[in-house]
């Protein structure tokens, strides 16, 4: 099972100041937190979680993509440089996705 709600973010060091590094890091927690659909005003934010019904593998490349889409759109000041997956699958635990991104 692959877990979103709990999306680990990594920034990467850049040339930004601590306020710009937490507000970034501030609304990456709220969109990859939050199910499209969820927003009144703009119902396109958030993630996508009806990627999670397809199998595992297809889900997580699916899932990766959404990642760098929504990150584009609505945090234009980064961008993904990675996804990582942590967690064990073979013991049944869930999978966390980890967004590795970096400044513009």
């Amino acid at each position: 099972m692959i877990n979103t709600q709990n999306t680990v973010i990594l920034i990467e060091a850049g040339d930004v100041d601590d306020t710009t590094r937490e507000e970034v890091y501030r609304n990456l927690q709220v969109l990859y937190g939050t199910e499209t659909g969820e927003q009144a005003l703009d119902r396109d934010f958030g993630i996508d979680i009806n990627i999670l019904d397809n199998p595992q593998e297809t889900a997580k490349a699916l899932l990766a993509a959404e990642f760098v889409r929504k990150t584009e759109q609505y945090e234009p000041r980064v961008r993904v440089v990675k996804v990582e997956w942590t967690g064990n699958n073979a013991q049944g635990g869930s999978i966390v996705p980890k967004v590795v991104v970096s400044f513009v």
